[in-house]
């Protein structure tokens, strides 16, 4: 517990350190010509990654659905403005989309992967566990998948049933060698997200539905 929590506690930091100053400066420059507007979850989602992607010429958005905006309309807009190569649907393999994603993250890329929905990460189990967060201390240093971050909405909305409400955030916060995130509204969703894509620690980063 002691070693989740510290993980946590450094991500926080971090969205405060890096993330946000980023933020600041967009909020700082969008002010200037336009007045403030109050803004969801997912629209939070969609800004951070259009910041990723415009200021990381190396970073990719895969995941099912993701090319349309995805079930939640996180990714909207993406495929539109960076291009199929860089934002792309991927096939209904949990395991398959993390797997590729350290393969991406290890080869130098930003690789930002969306899980439809937490329920669904449980194939993809073995992945983040006994590949993605072991892969920097089984080479020595050598190798890491550092530019990996795991999207995934989660939690109930009162209607998704059993398939489509459940948190597995607690799975993953034993598991050392990866961060676990979880928001706590736009603007928190927003920095700590940038914060997840910038850090160099594998990160699994999930969204609260009912925001």
């Amino acid at each position: 517990m002691l070693a989740a929590r510290r993980t946590i506690t450094v991500l926080t930091r971090h969205r405060c350190n890096i993330a946000l100053r980023g933020l600041a400066t967009q909020t700082a420059l969008d002010s200037k010509d336009t007045e403030s507007s109050r803004i969801n979850l997912c629209t939070a989602v969609n800004d951070a990654l259009q910041i990723a992607l415009e200021n990381n010429k190396r970073a990719l958005v895969f995941g099912e659905d993701v090319s349309f905006g995805g079930v939640f309309r996180c990714t909207a807009g993406l495929l539109q403005r960076f291009g199929k190569d860089r934002v792309f649907n991927t096939p209904l393999s949990e395991q398959g989309i993390v797997g590729f994603g350290i393969g991406a993250a290890a080869s130098g890329y930003t690789a930002i992967a969306e899980i439809q929905f937490a329920d669904y990460i449980y194939p993809a189990f073995d992945q983040i566990v006994n590949e993605a967060s072991k892969y920097r201390y089984r080479s020595g240093g050598e190798f890491n998948c550092g530019g990996l971050t795991i999207r995934a909405p989660y939690g109930a909305v009162g209607h998704g049933g059993h398939y489509h409400s459940q948190s597995p955030e607690s799975f993953f916060t034993h598991i050392p060698g990866i961060k676990v995130v979880v928001a706590g509204g736009p603007a928190d969703a927003k920095g700590l997200l940038l914060s997840a894509i910038q850090d160099p620690d594998p990160v699994v980063f999930f969204e609260p539905k009912m925001m």
